[in-house]
């Protein structure tokens, strides 16, 4: 058994703030890769309003840009928990990431099934994504479809009422 595997982070996990700090991942490397035949969704709900969170699913023709982290079976495992995997939130999906020197990566992603199709990314969580891309180097067109998403109004964000 490999000691080793690779992670495509997509979603908030490209943020350095979240995946260093909150998970407390310590990856033996990074590198950058994209994931073909495949969209980016914010499709998984969060909280009672139209907030989604990060998901990929199949598609010919697009694409989605990510950060490879290679982890060892430990970290995966504490990984895994902290994606709600063993809740059934997300599974693993074993994939192919072509980084950009067109080295073929096998590695694993998280996707779900638990799809509302009308959810959108935050303003807090969009900015997640975009800092991770921004740090690691993701494509500007890739970060310039990001900026174009629409966002969802979040119900956590609280108005002044008007005077």
């Amino acid at each position: 058994m490999d000691p080793t595997l690779w992670y495509f982070a997509y979603g908030s996990n490209l943020d350095p703030g979240t995946f260093l700090g909150r998970r407390g991942m310590r990856p033996l490397a990074t590198r950058i890769g994209v994931l073909h035949d495949f969209e980016l969704r914010f499709d998984l709900p969060v909280g009672p309003g139209e907030r989604g969170v990060a998901n990929v699913a199949p598609r010919p023709g697009d694409h989605v840009w990510g950060a490879l982290y290679e982890l060892t079976h430990g970290e995966v495992e504490w990984l895994d928990r902290t994606e709600g995997v063993d809740k059934g939130f997300y599974r693993r999906l074993a994939i192919e990431v072509v980084t950009p020197d067109d080295a073929r990566i096998a590695a694993f992603t998280y996707c779900s099934e638990h799809s509302r199709p009308e959810r959108k990314p935050s303003q807090r969580y969009l900015g997640l994504l975009l800092a991770g891309a921004r740090e690691l180097g993701l494509p500007a067109a890739y970060v310039d479809r990001l900026l174009a998403l629409p966002l969802a109004a979040d119900e956590r964000d609280r108005q002044l009422p008007l005077l």
